[in-house]
């Protein structure tokens, strides 16, 4: 049996179903706030596409660890490791930024001045996400 694939689509699943939970949590807040104000409503979808790059972490890296199997500089069973642990990393990363971001919708909703300050707690979260997506580059390669 191959296996070869199993951690490439693992990394890949994780990191997608982290951005559709995030993106899905951000979303909703992002429809009930529009539902209330007149306008401003682009920085409130801004907001809640934020978890959507989790994903293109995970397809990345999908690619990275499949060239590294192929390439027989890591073995399957050490990229499944790698796709489990980074891939749930990515994946929580992306649902508490959608977390985060469906707070930041409904602040900016009070005080649009707060629009800007909103976004540096999402950029730490993805800084998690793309510390554990480095480290593991660092790891396969």
């Amino acid at each position: 049996m191959d296996i070869s694939m199993i951690g490439p689509a693992i990394v890949l699943g994780l990191g997608c179903l982290g951005s559709i939970i995030g993106c899905g949590i951000a979303g909703m807040a992002s429809h009930g706030v529009m539902s209330r104000v007149e306008e401003g409503h682009a920085k409130y979808v801004a907001l809640a596409a934020a978890p959507s790059t989790q994903s293109v972490l995970g397809f990345l890296l999908m690619i990275f660890i499949q060239q590294s199997i192929n390439a027989h500089t890591l073995s399957p069973e050490n990229g499944i490791g790698i796709a489990i642990f980074v891939g749930s990393a990515i994946m929580l990363s992306a649902i508490f930024q959608g977390k985060c971001a469906a707070t930041a919708i409904q602040a900016t909703a009070k005080n649009p001045a707060l629009f800007g300050l909103c976004w540096t707690a999402l950029g730490l979260i993805e800084g998690f996400a793309l510390f554990a997506f480095v480290f593991a580059l660092l790891i396969i390669r």
